[in-house]
């Protein structure tokens, strides 16, 4: 019986989805000029700021990437 009455909701498009536009709290609250003139810096992402670390496996990954091109294009 509820496959029945899920298969009658779904095929009656009460569960419509999502909204076709989405909309924002930072532009609903804020005038256009606020939000035109926001920076966001990739160093400083949600209030942190990437460490040492962070920085290391960034340099790791683009190194074994270099590795591995290499080893399929020379062999």
């Amino acid at each position: 019986a509820d496959y029945n009455q899920l298969g009658f909701n779904l095929r009656s498009n009460i569960f419509q989805g999502g909204p076709l536009e989405s909309r924002s709290l930072m532009k609903d609250s804020y005038t256009p000029d606020i939000v035109s003139k926001a920076i966001r810096d990739p160093k400083n992402w949600h209030g942190r700021r990437t460490d040492d670390l962070g920085k290391w496996h960034q340099k790791n990954a683009l190194n074994l990437n270099l590795q591995k091109a290499l080893e399929d294009r020379y062999g």
